[in-house]
């Protein structure tokens, strides 16, 4: 009977024979390094959460810091010393800080003061909802659920046993004793209490906050002070390999935090006092505290303008009899909450604040439950701070990627991605989203083509699939025939500038100034290589020669292989232009093509596209080698030696109306459009 042997221990077969292993191999340890990430983030959070006691005011004054550098830089432009300028600054804001506290303690005060007079208005008003269409509802909707709830109490009352009742309690015999006395009330009198323990009570509630106003403005104080040395030791953290990119990527990302807080501090404080003298032109009560308060509640994303509405127009009900107060109020609000986010912030510093719309949510909830209502507060403004981080400082590009509103990926990578997974649709959508800046032709070359540049790539590393590839060639068929009746002109007027990612191909001729030879159709045949990529190169290219007026006919690989090359037909054809996709341009296939397609059109010049084709001496090489006239390796440059053929045979001949034109012609075409060589695309 034979004994089992332990998972993961090494057996020797016989004496001198080295160990096997076994078959199941122990389970692997966690590296260190893939914890140490996780480790360290969760550390940094549980720090954040216990020290928030600390953490707040130091972040709240680093966030002032950005606000008053602006300000104390422009003190310095008057020579004055830096502890002058600092100290002015920091007792300006200190002094605004202060005034709007005791501004909010008056005016809450008379509120408060001022809350029973509104209580028989609220009261009334609670009538009037009550004898209302609505109140009646619901009125009936609550006795039908009353009337359900005691129904069932009573049938229970009915399934169950009677109880029996308890035994009365015997009365006391006579003569058995006197009753019970009765309890005497005692009133004590609490002592007044002393001074000291009256001041105690009355400071004891703002003792917290005023010991946070000093951390933040001694931090503050020290911020600003010390700059240049915590500049300086961000830069050493940050990487002092490249001192000159990090020292522009510190002062970049300072400006622009600067210019944010700065520019949104003064937007919300503008839509605060136009609040408040609306509202004071309404009659609300208090208008200075709501003006603060919905300047406080524009730094909240999502609910700080909802928040900011509701309480004024709680107010308005409160003190109007009516009901036209309080629509006045949300009119208000609803007026001028999306022309300060929807017109003027767009105009101020952009159309966003560089956070998508989830990171902005993510970080309002994460923010909240680490720090309470403060960091509610806070939750935009530090978000913002760790993109602009993520943008210039490489170890923390990471916060970039997860919180920024620029996309992931690349237009070229997504594409490649949505036809990698064979959606269509998402195709297509992606190149309507392309297309309101760019044209047909630069969507095509900038896009579409270096997308299947990196398709080829996969395809020639072996790890696509069957079925990948033909979903990428269901994909692209469906896309280019869904563009087919699109215009190549820019929809969009400022798309192609010299600062945009679109780069336009040339219009060439208008169509009445080509000849009639290179209208007809197959006037020009764009045959594919035998790559699974190159009969949807072939059709772009088939598509962006036929919306400049020339004749064109898409062939495939199959009609000019050696088995059909006899029955090839190529018609009044003038150029033929090979496209091959495939990498190192596949010299040998794409040599017999040729020498097929020359058999059957002798005198016809033919370009060669290699698209992908890098190494420019490795071009040359495969255009001497495959027998072409030309060669290109752009859409671009096919393009550019088509029209260039076109233009040539457009220009005024004695033989302009003499029909398909000699090789002699073709020749010189081909010469023609093949010396004027182009700059390549991506030089």
């Amino acid at each position: 009977m034979g004994t089992r042997t332990p998972v993961g221990v090494e057996v020797a077969a016989r004496p001198g024979t080295p160990p096997r292993p076994a078959r199941v191999a122990a389970a692997e340890t966690p590296r260190a390094a893939m914890a140490s990430p996780v480790v360290v983030g969760a550390t940094i959070i549980a720090a954040l959460y216990f020290g928030r006691e600390i953490f707040i005011p130091i972040a709240i004054a680093l966030l002032l810091s950005f606000v008053l550098t602006p300000l104390v830089n422009r003190l310095r432009r008057l020579r004055l010393p830096r502890l002058v300028a600092v100290g002015l600054g920091v007792f300006l804001t200190l002094g605004i800080v202060a005034a709007l506290a005791t501004l909010i303690g008056i005016q809450a005060a008379d509120l408060a003061g001022d809350v029973p007079r509104y209580r028989s208005t609220i009261e009334r008003k609670v009538e009037g909802l009550r004898d209302s269409p609505v109140g009646h509802l619901t009125a009936y909707v609550a006795n039908i659920g009353r009337a359900l709830h005691v129904g069932g109490k009573e049938a229970g009352h009915e399934q169950a046993p009677q109880a029996a009742a308890p035994p009365a309690e015997p009365a006391p015999a006579p003569g058995q004793g006197p009753a019970a006395p009765k309890p005497v009330l005692v009133e004590i009198a609490a002592s007044q209490p002393g001074s000291l323990e009256m001041l105690s009570t009355v400071l004891s509630p703002v003792m917290h906050p005023l010991a946070t106003v000093g951390i933040i403005f001694v931090v503050l104080l020290f911020v600003l002070m010390q700059r240049e040395d915590l500049r300086d030791r961000m830069i050493r953290l940050a990487g002092s390999s490249d001192l000159h990119r990090t020292t522009v990527a510190i002062g970049d990302a300072a400006r622009r935090l600067s210019r944010y807080f700065v520019v949104q501090l003064a937007l919300n404080a503008a839509f605060g006092v136009v609040i408040g003298i609306g509202l004071y032109v309404i009659g609300v009560p208090n208008p200075v505290l709501w003006a603060i308060f919905s300047a406080l509640m524009r730094f909240v994303p999502y609910l700080g303008a909802v928040v900011s509405a509701l309480l004024p127009m709680a107010l308005a009900a409160a003190v109007d009899p009516g009901w036209n107060m309080m629509i006045a109020v949300a009119i208000l609000f609803i007026v001028l909450e999306p022309l300060t986010g929807q017109v003027f912030e767009p105009i101020v510093y952009g159309q966003s604040t560089g956070l998508s719309p989830f990171a902005v949510l993510v970080s309002a909830l994460f923010w909240t439950w680490l720090w309470g209502p403060v960091g509610l507060l806070l939750s935009t403004p530090l978000t913002v701070c760790l993109v602009v981080l993520g943008r210039h400082v490489e170890h923390l590009e990471f916060l970039d990627v997860l919180f920024g509103d620029r996309p992931a990926l690349t237009p070229v990578q997504n594409f490649y991605q949505r036809i990698l997974a064979g959606d269509a649709e998402e195709v297509l959508g992606h190149a309507e989203l392309i297309l309101q800046q760019c044209s047909l032709s630069s969507y095509y070359d900038d896009v579409v083509l270096k997308a299947l540049e990196l398709a080829a790539r996969d395809a020639a590393r072996g790890v696509l699939t069957a079925r990948q590839k033909a979903a990428m060639r269901t994909a692209l068929g469906e896309l280019i025939a869904d563009l087919s009746e699109r215009s190549d002109a820019v929809t969009d007027a400022a798309g192609e500038t010299a600062d945009s990612a679109c780069s336009p191909m040339p219009v060439g001729p208008a169509p009445d100034a080509l000849s009639q030879a290179w209208t007809r159709q197959g006037a020009v045949l764009c045959v594919s290589g035998r790559g699974f990529l190159d009969e949807a190169a072939a059709a772009i290219l088939a598509q962006i020669l036929e919306k400049r007026g020339l004749g064109v006919r898409t062939v495939p690989f199959a009609e000019a292989a050696s088995a059909r090359i006899a029955r090839f037909e190529p018609g009044p054809a003038q150029m033929a232009c090979v496209v091959s996709l495939a990498l190192d341009g596949e010299p040998t296939h794409l040599r017999r093509l040729i020498r097929r397609l020359k058999g059957r059109m002798p005198g016809v010049p033919i370009l060669l596209g290699l698209w992908l084709t890098q190494d420019e001496g490795q071009g040359r090489a495969t255009e001497q080698s495959t027998g072409a006239d030309g060669r290109v390796v752009s859409l671009r440059e096919a393009v550019e030696a088509v029209l260039a053929a076109a233009e040539r045979k457009a220009e005024p001949q004695a033989d302009d109306h003499a029909g398909t034109p000699s090789p002699s012609d073709h020749g010189a075409e081909a010469g023609e459009g093949t010396s004027r060589k182009p700059a390549r695309a991506d030089a």
